[in-house]
């Protein structure tokens, strides 16, 4: 029998790790443009950007696991893979990673 005021509790608590990267991620403030079959459909504005990904801001709706096309400044289109989407953002993965050549001009603009 439990007596009232000597409760105990006992649990091993480990922290989920959420957002895995391959990359750490820079912060930017790029416009874009999203399009599916080589046609850019919507603008975009890219939040944040890794080699291996982005963050966009959009106001058109992207299905997760759907191929597109983000067309970036001075680099051109890149094919990727929505991972997650919400009502005004979505998190993009990268078919072929950038270079670090390519990531540094679009932090740098």
């Amino acid at each position: 029998m439990i007596s009232p005021g000597k409760h105990s509790f006992s649990a091993e608590f480990e922290p989920a790790v959420t957002g895995a990267r391959r990359s750490p991620r820079a912060p930017v403030s790029l416009d874009a443009r999203v399009g599916r079959g080589g046609l850019d459909r919507a603008l975009c504005r890219v939040t944040d950007l890794s080699l291996n990904g982005a963050r966009i801001d959009i106001f058109s709706a992207l299905r997760r696991d759907s191929m597109i096309w983000l067309t970036l400044p001075r680099i051109g289109h890149w094919a990727a893979r929505v991972v997650w989407s919400s009502d005004f953002e979505a998190g993009l993965e990268f078919q072929i990673p950038l270079n670090e050549d390519e990531l540094d001009r679009l932090v740098a603009s």
